[in-house]
């Protein structure tokens, strides 16, 4: 039984080996134009220039990135923001006016008399306190997105200065493993000229 078992693998390798030296042996050569690209589109200020505008008037940058379509999203955002900030100040303002009265004894928007509500001062001071909270944040989100506009501009305008035709690519393939011939998953970066 054991003759037999080393006679299969023996005949298997021999078998394995000649399928191995079968193989066609092809010369691969490479053809590569030699080509070079020189234009005059490459200017390492424009990053510096996109920014300084984005920073002298929102979308300015955009606008000097030929990227139109992102203007309005810029103002919308900002305009939330500074929208945001105003009411919630308006709203401190108005129950930082109640309170004081309140501690003077004088009427006020949420003394309960006629069509005003009623608000205790803990009310008063709690609404203060979360107004004061939201205008903050309000203010602290606007200047943030100010500031990422202005980084938007300038990482877009280094970006349109690099190749990104459909030339290049990224394609996952199954590669065939020549030693033990069997396949594996691999990533391959293909370049066309």
């Amino acid at each position: 039984m054991i003759k037999k078992q080393v006679i299969f693998y023996i005949v298997l390798l021999t078998i394995g080996i000649f399928n191995s030296y079968a193989q066609k042996n092809e010369d691969v050569t490479i053809k590569v134009k030699d080509t070079v690209f020189i234009t005059d589109d490459f200017n390492p200020l424009s990053p510096s220039k996109a920014a300084f505008y984005s920073a002298i008037l929102p979308g300015l940058g955009q606008a000097y990135n030929k990227k139109y379509w992102k203007i309005p999203i810029i103002y919308g955002a900002l305009g939330s923001g500074v929208y945001l900030y105003s009411r919630n100040n308006t709203n401190f303002k108005r129950a930082r006016t109640a309170f004081k009265l309140m501690q003077d004894d004088k009427p006020h928007e949420f003394d309960g008399v006629g069509d005003h509500i009623l608000l205790s001062e803990d009310a008063l001071i709690s609404a203060q306190k979360s107004y004061k909270e939201d205008r903050d944040l309000s203010l602290l989100v606007t200047v943030g997105l100010y500031v990422l506009q202005i980084l938007e501009a300038s990482t877009n305008a280094h970006l349109l200065q690099h190749n990104v035709d459909d030339n290049i690519s990224f394609k996952p393939t199954i590669i065939n493993n020549d030693f033990s011939n069997k396949q594996v998953v691999g990533a391959s970066i293909n370049f066309n000229f």
